[in-house]
Parts: C-alpha cells; sequence; structure tokens
C-alpha cells in the first residue's frame, strides 16, 4: 500500500492518496480544487486515479473531488448519511456512487471501510484503512474533520457559519456519541489522518503534528478524555473561532457542485488604462505586494492582501465568492498574478478578470496620485491617545481582544470592518491594530479603500504594545451565539 499526504498551507488542509501498488488502482480522498499534485504524484507512483471521495460536504474549502473524477475519469464516492437535508445535490447528475455506514471501498488489496460519524456535520463519514497483505487489521483512518490531532471537529458551524438554528447543540450531543463508540470499536493502535492541521477553523486547538494514534490521543486529545456528555456540549461549543464570512458560501456550492474548473485560472495582464474602470464597476482590486511595500506607495481604491501563506484565508474574510477581483501585482510577468487566482480558486472566487503590473504602479507613481499610510510605534500610538483624537480598532478575534487590548479600542473583527465601517469616524485619525501588524495593515487598507484620510497601522500591533510595557484593558469572554 502506498499514502501519501498533501498539504495546503493557507487552508492548513490534508487531502490523501492511497494506492495499491499490485494492481496499480489508487483512491484520493478530500482533495482540493487543483488536480494536477494528484495526477502527478498518481503518475510517479505508477497508479491510476480510479476512485475519488471526501468525508463530508466542506465548510472551509471549495472540493476539488468532482473536479478530480472529470480530470481523470475516476468513481465518485459521496456520503449519503445525514438525512434528505444533507444530501449532494450533484450525486446523480454525475452518476456518483453513495456511500453508507458499512460499506467497503476495494482498492485492489487494499480496503477502506465507511463509517458514519456525524456531529461535525450530518453527513460526515471516515474511511477505516486496513492494507489486506500486510494485517487483516486495520491500519488507519482517514479521519476527515472528525478527529484531529490535539482536537475535534466544531460541532457549532451549521448554526454560526451556514445560519440553520438550534444546531450546535444537538450537534455537539451527537459528535459525543461518535466519538464515544469510535474509541470503543477500534484499536489503539490505529493511526489517525486527519484531514486539518494547525492554523484551520475547523476546530480550536489543533496539533502542528501532521498524524497520530487513536491510544496516544485518547491520552492527549481533551475530546477523547471527557466521559460526560454535557461536560463535553459545553468544552466543544466554548471558545471556538469566529467563523469566516465564506464558510456558508462553501458550504452551498459543495452541496449544490463545485464548478468545474478544466484548467489553472491564468488572468491575462491588464493595460494601466483599464485601472479606472475596474475600480468604478465594484470591483474588488487587490494588491498582493508585500505590506511593508504597499504602505509606502499604492493606487487609491485599492486594498491589501500580501500573496503570503495566509492571503487565501484574509481573502475569504473580505472577498465575496460572487465579486469580480482584479490583482496589482508590481511584476512584469504573469507567475503572481497566477499563484493569487490559483489560491482563491481554493474557495471558490473564480471570477479573477485581470491583473495590473509594475507598468501601472510606474503610471500612477508619475502621476502623483499612490497613497500611502503611516505605520506608528506603540510610544507614537500612546502618545496620539491622549489628545483623544485618534480612535483605536482592533480587528483580533473575539478571544484575543479579551485576552487584553488598548483602553478605549472599538472591537471590530477584520471580517467585519467593512459593513460596520459606518462605527468609525472618517473625520478623525483611525489607527488600526490586531497581534502583530498583519491583518492590521490589511484593515488600514481597507479603510483608505473607504475614504479615510489620516490612516495608521500599530506596527508590532497588541504584542509590541504589551512588550513596551503599555497598559492593556481585559474583559470576560463573552460567546454572543449563547
Amino acid at each position: 500500500m502506498l499514502l501519501k499526504r498533501f498539504y495546503h498551507e493557507g487552508l492548513a488542509q490534508a487531502s490523501y492518496l492511497i494506492g495499491c501498488q499490485r494492481t496499480g488502482e489508487a483512491i484520493v480522498i478530500d482533495p482540493n480544487r487543483d488536480p494536477e499534485p494528484y495526477i502527478a504524484a498518481a503518475a510517479q507512483n505508477g497508479l491510476r486515479i480510479t476512485h475519488v471521495s471526501e468525508t463530508h460536504i466542506h465548510a472551509d474549502y471549495l472540493s476539488g473531488s468532482r473536479e478530480l473524477a472529470r480530470r481523470t475519469g475516476a468513481r465518485l464516492l459521496l456520503s449519503a448519511e445525514g438525512g434528505p437535508d444533507w444530501q449532494y445535490e450533484f450525486a446523480a447528475a454525475d452518476g456518483a456512487t453513495l456511500l453508507h455506514d458499512g460499506d467497503r471501498i476495494t482498492i485492489g488489496n487494499v480496503y477502506l471501510d465507511v463509517v458514519h460519524t456525524p456531529g461535525h456535520t450530518p453527513e460526515h463519514i471516515v474511511f477505516v484503512v486496513t492494507d489486506t497483505p500486510a494485517s487483516p487489521h486495520p491500519l488507519g483512518v482517514l479521519s476527515g474533520d472528525f478527529l484531529f490531532v490535539g482536537d475535534v471537529g466544531r460541532p457549532d458551524l451549521l448554526e454560526r457559519a451556514a445560519n440553520i438554528e438550534g444546531t450546535m447543540r444537538a450537534s455537539a450531543s451527537q459528535l459525543f456519541e461518535s466519538l464515544q463508540r469510535f474509541v470503543k470499536r477500534f484499536p489503539d493502535h490505529l493511526q489517525i489522518w486527519p484531514g486539518h492541521g494547525a492554523g484551520s477553523a475547523c476546530g480550536k486547538a489543533l496539533g502542528a503534528v501532521p498524524q497520530s494514534t487513536l491510544g496516544y490521543e485518547k491520552l492527549a486529545n481533551w475530546a477523547l478524555r471527557i466521559t460526560d456528555r454535557e461536560e463535553f456540549i459545553s468544552e466543544v461549543l466554548a471558545g471556538q473561532p469566529e467563523p469566516p464570512t465564506y464558510f456558508a458560501a462553501m458550504k452551498r456550492l459543495n452541496r449544490s457542485g463545485p464548478a468545474i474548473l478544466g484548467r489553472a485560472p491564468s488572468p491575462p495582464h491588464l493595460p494601466p488604462s483599464a485601472l479606472d474602470r475596474a475600480l468604478a464597476s465594484g470591483a474588488r482590486v487587490v494588491d498582493v505586494r508585500p505590506t511593508a511595500t504597499f504602505a509606502e506607495g499604492f493606487i487609491p481604491g485599492t486594498i491589501n492582501i500580501p500573496l503570503s501563506r495566509s492571503f487565501v484565508s484574509y481573502a475569504g474574510w473580505l472577498i465575496d465568492v460572487d465579486q469580480e477581483v482584479y490583482f496589482v501585482s508590481g511584476a512584469s510577468d504573469e507567475a503572481i498574478a497566477r499563484a493569487a487566482a490559483s489560491e482563491l480558486s481554493m474557495i471558490g472566487i473564480d471570477r479573477v478578470s485581470g491583473w495590473f503590473g509594475a507598468d501601472t504602479l510606474g503610471e500612477a507613481g508619475s502621476r502623483g496620485t499612490l497613497d500611502v499610510f503611516r505605520n506608528l510605534k506603540p510610544s507614537e500610538l500612546a502618545a496620539a491617545l491622549t489628545t483623544n483624537e485618534t480612535q483605536t480598532v482592533d480587528v483580533r478575534a473575539l478571544d484575543e481582544w479579551s485576552s487584553g487590548h488598548i483602553q478605549g479600542a472599538l472591537h471590530i473583527p477584520l471580517g467585519q470592518l467593512e459593513r460596520r465601517i459606518g462605527e468609525l469616524d472618517p473625520s478623525r485619525p483611525v489607527v488600526a491594530v490586531c497581534a502583530t501588524g498583519s491583518r492590521s495593515a490589511i484593515a488600514a487598507s481597507l479603510l483608505k479603500a473607504r475614504g479615510f484620510g489620516d490612516v495608521a497601522n500599530l506596527r508590532g500591533g497588541q504584542v509590541a504594545w504589551s512588550s513596551a510595557g503599555l497598559p492593556s484593558a481585559t474583559e470576560g469572554l463573552v460567546d454572543v451565539h449563547g
């Protein structure tokens, strides 16, 4: 048996290829939207992808199962669990094979047994893998968003992201039952191959180690140490991170059927003359240069989301799935724009209409139309706050804010800033704050794009503020969802 793990850093998302080297068959579980790495890996190992499946209807990225099955001619296998409200709407049209608890998928001499594990989502399944030439006993489980290293899949997303009221306590109870059944049924040696790692918003305490064992998780995972249902429900719902705004759209699109791309995104290079039309159209024009470069000179009306490991997660907060997008890259070749477009496609943002390069920035500079925003040191912000003229907006998550923030700061998480921008006075100076200065720089660019004149970013964020010995206020964590 061959097992290969693929990991997308920006999404903290893992997918897996399992192949039988004797027969040359392979299955891919939970692929993202770029089929090329899976196809290349199969070819390199003398395998052909004969099956494609996924553990559940994902909320944090657009599934690539349809795309990969179309490209390879593989059989598409989808969960039929969860009841009538949680069926894949495109399954019949795509000729998908429906999976139920107890089904077995045979990949040559490798068995994948389907186990229904509701809680994170009603239709969630996992795949217990047995390499029959080696042993009749199960080797590991592709656990999706059911069981992570150090954590479990959050059961509140249907309510908090998809706005299905009254579901999170029932889902938490269901997750408790699924976990209890699973740990009693399977041996401690069972390896855990989860669908996410540290940094994912699908849990609150995911470990950075790529895999574990069931026995170790029983010792170290908080969720498996709790044996009381009510205690588990209370703990699993407490302190979950704010779900990004794009999660609701991902759930809808993955259920109805992700669009087939057919090829890698390749937006065209546009001349400087097209920029004004792009800005006037209401499209999102995103400057993907590094924060420091952007702050020194940018085109008014653009926002800055640097093309870094966090690009796709920040973009999901600020760009609607159906919104038209343009890039400003400052480069002379298309590599950066293509990389940015590929990242956006991972969360279903496909309307990338073009990119502007160094020629556009050069022309704006020659006309003297580039804008800037300031980066303040903690001591400079402390001095500015003594006048009561400066507004401070903290764009961190609720748990970060509650652990310590600048006295008098207004708390607006980054993903809420655009719709709550009316809470700030554009005639007064504004300083954006986050943990280290990255999210707040994006916020500063958004404020500038929305007409705020005197905007600054706190260099080093709350960490630098506290390290400088400046005072912070603290408040108890309040769960606004009840």
